[in-house]
């Protein structure tokens, strides 16, 4: 088994590049999306956000209110610290479980947003950065995303720089430019990939 980890900054293109390693034969272990299945309702993990950050971070349906939390711990790193020593444990709990579940051949992608933020790198076999200029982050998050100018601004900052995530990559995939000219870069850094996991 390989062991990949997969980041890039907010708006640098990496669910693209996921979606076309899948579609390529990888295993996909999608933090994010682990990250909402551990707070939903029900979940030890909720009780612990609401007991950390009050009753107000829900909705009325009892689910957890993802921008209203998002405006206080992207606003105070501590906060978000608090919120990440909840929430990290848990979600690498269940991406183990998963992992673990991939047949010994397999080409496991961890899709992991804070993967330099969070000096996780020495986790992985192969660590692959999907990278692209902040100009063209903030352009397709607005554009994208509907984010106002300020918010793609404080999301990026909250982040690691550009050159801290390219500073721990094995394989860099640049993703500037239009989506046609991704797809070949995935395709070589997939050949890569699996090259490595035989060997």
């Amino acid at each position: 088994m390989l062991k990949v980890g997969l980041t890039g900054g907010i708006g640098a293109g990496k669910s693209e590049v996921s979606r076309l390693l899948v579609s390529y034969g990888a295993v996909l272990i999608d933090a994010d999306k682990i990250a909402r299945e551990v707070v939903e309702p029900g979940t030890p993990g909720l009780a612990a956000v609401v007991e950390a950050f009050g009753p107000e971070i829900l909705t009325p349906e009892g689910t957890l209110d993802r921008p209203r939390l998002g405006s206080i711990v992207f606003a105070d790193a501590d906060r978000l610290a608090q919120l990440n020593a909840i929430v990290h444990p848990l979600v690498g709990a269940r991406s183990a479980e998963l992992e673990a579940a991939a047949g010994q051949d397999s080409v496991v992608i961890h899709d992991v947003p804070l993967l330099a933020e969070n000096g996780l790198a020495p986790l992985y076999d192969v660590v692959v950065v999907v990278d692209a200029a902040p100009d063209t982050q903030l352009e397709r998050l607005v554009r994208l995303r509907g984010m106002t100018e300020s918010e793609a601004r404080a999301r990026m900052a909250a982040q690691a720089t550009r050159e801290q995530r390219r500073a721990i990559a094995d394989l860099v995939i640049d993703n500037d430019g239009p989506l046609a000219a991704l797809e070949p870069q995935v395709r070589k850094v997939w050949a890569e990939l699996t090259e490595r996991a035989r060997r």
